[in-house]
Protein backbone atom coordinates (compact mmCIF):
# COMPACT_ATOMS: atom_id res chain seq x y z
CA UNK A 1 0.00 0.00 0.00
CA UNK A 2 1.18 3.58 -1.04
CA UNK A 3 0.95 6.22 1.12
CA UNK A 4 1.22 9.65 -0.62
CA UNK A 5 1.92 12.08 2.43
CA UNK A 6 2.95 14.59 -0.90
CA UNK A 7 -0.92 15.15 -1.26
CA UNK A 8 -1.93 14.71 1.98
CA UNK A 9 -3.34 17.80 4.09
CA UNK A 10 -1.93 18.85 6.78
CA UNK A 11 -2.97 18.81 10.73
CA UNK A 12 -2.06 21.99 13.01
CA UNK A 13 -1.98 19.42 16.28
CA UNK A 14 -1.68 22.50 19.30
CA UNK A 15 -0.04 21.12 22.67
CA UNK A 16 -0.28 17.28 21.44
CA UNK A 17 -0.27 14.89 24.28
CA UNK A 18 0.42 18.39 26.84
CA UNK A 19 3.36 19.15 24.84
CA UNK A 20 4.23 23.38 23.97
CA UNK A 21 3.65 24.51 21.03
CA UNK A 22 1.88 22.75 17.47
CA UNK A 23 2.82 19.28 16.05
CA UNK A 24 2.42 19.81 12.08
CA UNK A 25 1.53 16.43 10.81
CA UNK A 26 0.49 14.30 7.82
CA UNK A 27 -1.22 11.04 9.38
CA UNK A 28 -2.26 8.05 8.14
CA UNK A 29 -4.69 5.61 10.42
CA UNK A 30 -6.26 2.43 10.59
CA UNK A 31 -7.13 -0.16 13.43
CA UNK A 32 -3.57 -1.31 12.99
CA UNK A 33 -1.79 1.64 13.45
CA UNK A 34 -0.30 5.06 12.41
CA UNK A 35 2.05 6.31 10.10
CA UNK A 36 3.02 10.20 10.41
CA UNK A 37 5.11 12.72 8.56
CA UNK A 38 5.79 15.24 10.83
CA UNK A 39 7.40 18.66 12.00
CA UNK A 40 7.99 20.33 15.13
CA UNK A 41 9.06 24.04 15.24
CA UNK A 42 11.85 25.00 17.38
CA UNK A 43 10.70 25.09 20.85
CA UNK A 44 7.86 22.83 20.53
CA UNK A 45 7.15 19.58 21.92
CA UNK A 46 4.99 16.25 22.07
CA UNK A 47 4.09 15.71 25.39
CA UNK A 48 5.61 13.08 27.90
CA UNK A 49 2.96 9.66 27.44
CA UNK A 50 3.13 5.95 27.65
CA UNK A 51 2.28 3.77 25.33
CA UNK A 52 -0.45 1.40 26.95
CA UNK A 53 -1.56 -0.08 23.65
CA UNK A 54 1.59 0.56 20.61
CA UNK A 55 4.87 1.30 20.35
CA UNK A 56 6.60 3.59 17.93
CA UNK A 57 9.61 3.88 15.74
CA UNK A 58 10.57 7.90 15.14
CA UNK A 59 12.94 8.30 12.26
CA UNK A 60 14.63 12.08 12.17
CA UNK A 61 14.58 13.23 8.58
CA UNK A 62 15.65 16.54 9.34
CA UNK A 63 16.98 18.54 12.37
CA UNK A 64 17.87 17.22 16.21
CA UNK A 65 15.26 15.82 18.69
CA UNK A 66 15.72 15.37 21.98
CA UNK A 67 13.71 12.52 23.67
CA UNK A 68 13.05 11.75 27.27
CA UNK A 69 13.32 7.94 27.23
CA UNK A 70 12.03 6.67 30.40
CA UNK A 71 14.75 8.08 32.94
CA UNK A 72 16.97 8.61 30.14
CA UNK A 73 17.42 11.80 27.93
CA UNK A 74 18.63 10.91 23.80
CA UNK A 75 19.16 13.31 21.22
CA UNK A 76 19.05 12.25 17.91
CA UNK A 77 20.24 14.12 14.17
CA UNK A 78 18.97 13.38 11.29
CA UNK A 79 19.35 9.68 9.82
CA UNK A 80 19.08 8.36 13.48
CA UNK A 81 16.04 6.49 15.21
CA UNK A 82 14.25 6.50 18.29
CA UNK A 83 12.24 3.58 19.17
CA UNK A 84 9.69 2.96 22.36
CA UNK A 85 8.40 -0.18 22.76
CA UNK A 86 5.03 -0.56 24.16
CA UNK A 87 5.28 0.01 28.06
CA UNK A 88 7.83 2.68 28.04
CA UNK A 89 7.10 6.71 28.14
CA UNK A 90 8.97 8.88 26.07
CA UNK A 91 8.57 12.64 24.88
CA UNK A 92 10.13 14.57 22.06
CA UNK A 93 11.16 18.07 21.93
CA UNK A 94 12.82 20.35 19.24
CA UNK A 95 15.04 22.44 21.63
CA UNK A 96 17.23 23.53 18.25
CA UNK A 97 16.73 26.66 16.29
CA UNK A 98 15.58 24.67 12.71
CA UNK A 99 12.43 22.90 12.09
CA UNK A 100 12.53 19.13 13.07
CA UNK A 101 11.28 16.95 10.54
CA UNK A 102 10.33 13.43 11.24
CA UNK A 103 8.55 10.07 9.95
CA UNK A 104 6.74 7.98 12.70
CA UNK A 105 5.17 4.45 12.85
CA UNK A 106 2.85 3.70 15.26
CA UNK A 107 1.61 0.21 15.37
CA UNK A 108 -1.13 -1.65 17.57
CA UNK A 109 0.10 -4.54 19.38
Amino acid sequence: MLIDFKNMDEKVLPKFKNGEGELIAKLFTNELGKVMYGKLEPGSSLGLHTHETSSEVIYILEGTASFIYDDTTEVANAGDCHYCPKGHRHQMMNKGDKTLVFFAVIPEQ
